[in-house]
């Protein structure tokens, strides 16, 4: 079979092959000699002239394409990784704020340049840091050859567990990566079992539905020699029921866990059409999981050339439409007018849409399904999909992405529990569940407090891969730390729509006007969605870092208004204050 890259449209094909290196490098955990830190000079630079405030990449001499960036905050010259350790997105290209938090143009990931810490998702390694200084009319840092070539540092998570503390993660996604890593980063030293159903450790899950990769050694994040290191247990089982009187929970295998504290961050289930010949045929696949992709991939075949229909147009659709519109005929079929309309309004999806169309891909929206039909050839797959209005749509696999309901088929009929209408579980700022002190929800299944613009407190469940890390984060800070106040972060998630989308922010509460800035018909755009006046969430595409500037003035409370931004106002002329106030 040819490879996955191979597979994809030329949109994703340098997005597949970097980021697989890039994470290659960050699963890698190897023990080795110490080395001594070196001396090596900034090529082109005299003096420390940064201005407060601003940030510089700088090549590194002797070292073969080595690069450092320098920031400068509160008069004080830093030296740090010049990449994010996410996806290796040029940090010079991010938003430094005047207390020193660093934001990355792509997806959002958060760095201390005084310490180089992760402050919020998707990245998990850390800036690796270097001393800087001037010397006879130059510009020095001092460094390890290898650090500096790999942009970032290994976080320190390595612990003997001990003491009586146990904590339990139920699920292996992002959020109960995000809780594993940050529980070790600040000091708990207790036990921690991380059970998942899936047959993989956690993997970047993102790159399931936009580049369709199976393999899991490529978007594992840690190997298995990272968890043994930081003692963190993992199993491979499914939670069956918890007994919150006794704080044990209990697996399908028989097995039982006692807690002291327990994480519930079992994702999301998806939703499967009932409607004739969806349950019954084969070759009509839900994607969740690399089993899933693998299934998909071997119905494609490696002669290709299928008749793929993807039923749902908003993320998960659009995306596995884009990635298989190589070499196959992919059809959408989705209910709105146009792509993502419920989320980012028709003007915007049709953007999407005439993006996705360029790769072939043919749309049938405001469409109903009727029912998916027996194959010709064989009775026991999928051969057609019937719609409402009688178009047959032929279809040798049917990939159906319509949502997911949170996974808590664990929790219900629980009597010491009470769930959303959703399924879901509500959950305080902290991600601490309501009447349950030390349980903790993260994730698809957490209904939370958003305090973002427009939010207003209202709870919320929002279905985001940073959400449930920094939702990890935060439970861990909280079990680590319990005095320790729970921090605010913006919602952020990207996607691949034949073009790089970046968004933050939230609707929870409705839009009701948008303005756009830039060329949409290049899809080079800006747009913002207002409620009233107020901007609650900032959709991008080939404008960075208008998203990562906007969440940071969503946490400052100072995004300019509808109005303002109507007029031409930009959010790149708006100067970042001190502070957080949300």
């Amino acid at each position: 079979m040819p490879s996955i890259a191979q597979s994809l449209p030329q949109s994703l094909r340098f997005f597949t092959k970097a980021l697989s290196r890039i994470q290659l490098q960050r699963r890698t955990f190897t023990t080795t000699p110490t080395v001594m830190a070196q001396e090596y000079k900034i090529k082109g630079l005299s003096s420390l002239d940064l201005n407060n405030g601003e940030k510089r990449e700088v090549e590194v001499e002797g070292i073969e394409n080595g690069k450092v960036l320098l920031a400068k905050v509160g008069g004080n010259t830093h030296a740090m990784s010049s990449n994010c350790t996410h996806y290796g997105a040029p940090l010079k290209l991010g938003v430094l704020t005047p207390e020193g938090r660093l934001t990355c143009a792509w997806h959002g990931a958060c760095f201390n340049v005084g310490t180089g810490d992760v402050e919020d998702a998707p990245a998990l390694d850390p800036l690796a840091k270097f001393d800087v200084y001037e010397r006879s009319g130059a510009v020095y840092i001092k460094g390890e050859e290898a650090t500096i070539k790999a942009s970032r540092r290994t976080a320190n998570v390595r612990c003997a567990a001990q003491g009586q503390q146990k904590v339990v993660v139920v699920g292996g996604g992002s959020g109960a990566m995000g809780a594993v890593q940050a529980l070790r980063e600040q000091g708990f030293q207790g036990q921690i079992t991380m059970i998942s159903k899936e047959p993989n450790l956690p993997i970047d899950r993102t790159k399931l539905s936009k580049a369709l990769i199976a393999d899991k050694s490529k978007i594992e994040w840690r190997s298995q020699e990272w968890f043994d290191s930081a003692s963190i247990a993992t199993v491979s089982d499914e939670v069956k029921s918890v007994d919150f009187k006794s704080k044990s929970i209990s697996t399908k295998s028989g097995k039982s866990y006692t807690y002291t504290n327990v994480i519930f961050a079992s994702g999301g289930m998806p939703k499967m059409l009932p409607l004739p010949g969806f349950k019954e045929l084969s070759n009509i696949f839900l994607l969740r999981t690399i089993p899933d992709v693998q299934a998909i991939l071997g119905a494609v075949g490696e002669k290709k050339g299928k008749n793929v229909v993807i039923i749902g147009s908003s993320f998960i659709g659009m995306e596995v439409a884009n990635a298989l519109s190589k070499d196959n005929t992919v059809t959408v079929v989705g209910m709105e007018e146009a792509p993502l309309e419920r989320v980012m309004g028709k003007e915007v999806g049709k953007i999407f849409q005439k993006l996705i169309s360029k790769s072939g891909v043919k749309f049938h929206m405001g469409a109903s399904v009727d029912s998916a039909k027996p194959s010709s050839d064989d009775q026991s797959k999928v051969g057609s999909v019937a719609l409402k209005d009688g178009t047959s749509l032929p279809a040798d696999l049917v990939v159906v992405g319509v949502g997911v309901t949170p996974a808590t088929e664990y929790l219900q009929d629980n009597p010491d529990i009470q769930l959303e209408k959703d399924g879901s579980v509500k959950t305080n700022e902290s991600f601490e569940v309501e009447g349950h002190p030390g349980v903790y929800a993260i994730g698809d299944i957490a209904t939370y407090p958003y305090h973002g613009p427009g939010g207003d407190g209202s709870f919320t469940r929002i279905e985001h891969w940073n959400v449930a890390q920094n939702g990890g984060r935060t439970a861990a800070a909280s079990i680590a730390n319990p005095s320790v106040a729970p921090k605010a972060f913006i919602p952020v998630f990207w996607s691949a729509l034949g073009s790089q989308l970046r968004y933050c922010g939230n609707t929870i509460n409705g839009w009701d006007d948008l303005v756009l800035q830039g060329q949409p018909d290049e899809a080079k755009f800006a747009a913002f969605y207002g409620k009233g006046d107020t901007v609650v969430a900032v959709a991008s595409m080939q404008m960075d870092p208008v998203m990562s500037q906007s969440a940071e003035l969503m946490r400052r409370k100072k995004m300019p208004s509808l109005g303002e931004l109507r007029k031409g106002k930009s959010v790149m002329d708006v100067g970042l204050p001190s502070g957080i106030k949300i």
